[in-house]
C-alpha cells in the first residue's frame, strides 16, 4: 500500500483530484494534503509519502525547491509536477533535476490515472531491483563465508603439519595452497585478525610452553622442535609474551 502527498494552492484543484481518482484501486491507503510548501515539507517530514503530485507554482516554497528538500528526505520518493502551459519550461527544468514526471493542467481522471500508475510503476521497479540488488549481495556474502571456512581449515592444516618446519613461511604456505602471497598475507589478516608471522610466533611459543611442561626436552630441542632456528631467539621471544624465560618458566611451573 502506498501513501499520496497531494500539494496544491489551489483547493479545488486538490479537491479534483480526489473526486477522480479510485485510490483503493490504485493500492494507496492515504492521501494527505498540502497548500504550500513549507506545509507540505511538514507534512512529508512527518508521513514520509511514497507518491508526491505537486504545484510548481506555490507560495512559501515552490514545488522544486519543495522536491529537492523531500528527495533529500527521502530519495525513492516519486515527484510529479503540476502546472499549466505559461510553466512548461520549468517543469522540462524540473525533470533534469530529478523529478520523475510532470503533468499539464487541466487534468482529467485519464491523465491522473495514467500518471499514478507511472508513478507506482516506477516504485515497484525500485523495489524490485532492491530485493535483487540483496539478494545477490546475501548470495556472494554466504559464498565468502563458506570460501572463508574453507581456507581457514586448509591453512590450519598446513600450519599444524610444518610447526617445526624452520622453512615455513608466508611464501611457503602461498605456494602450498597456489595463492599470490599478497593475496594470502590480507586473507589470513581477514581470518586471523593478525599477520601470519605474529600468528606462527603466538603458536610456536604456545607450542613451547606445552612441551616445557611435559617434557625434558633441552631448551635447543624445544627451540627446533618449534620451528625457531636460533634458540637465542627462541628464549627471547618467550620471555616476551611469558615474562619469564623459558628455564624459568619450567622451574616456576615445577614449584
Amino acid at each position: 500500500m502506498y501513501k499520496l502527498l497531494l500539494v496544491d494552492d489551489e483547493p479545488i484543484i486538490i479537491k479534483g483530484i480526489r473526486s477522480l481518482v479510485d485510490f483503493d484501486a490504485l493500492s494507496i491507503s492515504e492521501v494527505f494534503e498540502a497548500y504550500n510548501g513549507d506545509e507540505a515539507l511538514e507534512i512529508f517530514n512527518t508521513h514520509l509519502p511514497d507518491i508526491v503530485l505537486a504545484d510548481i507554482n506555490m507560495p512559501k516554497m515552490n514545488g522544486l525547491d519543495f522536491s529537492a528538500s523531500a528527495k533529500t528526505v527521502k530519495p525513492d520518493v516519486k515527484i510529479a509536477i503540476i502546472t499549466g502551459y505559461d510553466y512548461f519550461d520549468y517543469a522540462v527544468t524540473a525533470l533534469k533535476s530529478g523529478i520523475d514526471d510532470y503533468i499539464l493542467k487541466p487534468v482529467s481522471k485519464k491523465d491522473i490515472d495514467e500518471l499514478l500508475k507511472k508513478l507506482i510503476l516506477k516504485l515497484q521497479t525500485d523495489h524490485s531491483q532492491l530485493e535483487v540488488s540483496r539478494l545477490v549481495h546475501d548470495i556472494i556474502n554466504k559464498s565468502h563465508t563458506a570460501s572463508d571456512a574453507g581456507y581457514k581449515a586448509e591453512i590450519q592444516e598446513i600450519i599444524n603439519v610444518n610447526i617445526s618446519n624452520v622453512e615455513f613461511s608466508l611464501t611457503y604456505l602461498a605456494k602450498q595452497m597456489s595463492l599470490s602471497s599478497t593475496y594470502l598475507s590480507s586473507l589470513f589478516k581477514r581470518l586471523y585478525g593478525i599477520t601470519f608471522q605474529d600468528y606462527m610466533l603466538s603458536i610456536r611459543l604456545d607450542r613451547a610452553k606445552i612441551l616445557l611442561l611435559s617434557t625434558n626436552m633441552k631448551i635447543y630441542e624445544i627451540a627446533s622442535a618449534v620451528g625457531f632456528e636460533d634458540p637465542n631467539y627462541f628464549s627471547a621471544s618467550f620471555k616476551k609474551k611469558f615474562q619469564y624465560s623459558p628455564n624459568q618458566f619450567r622451574e616456576k611451573a615445577r614449584e
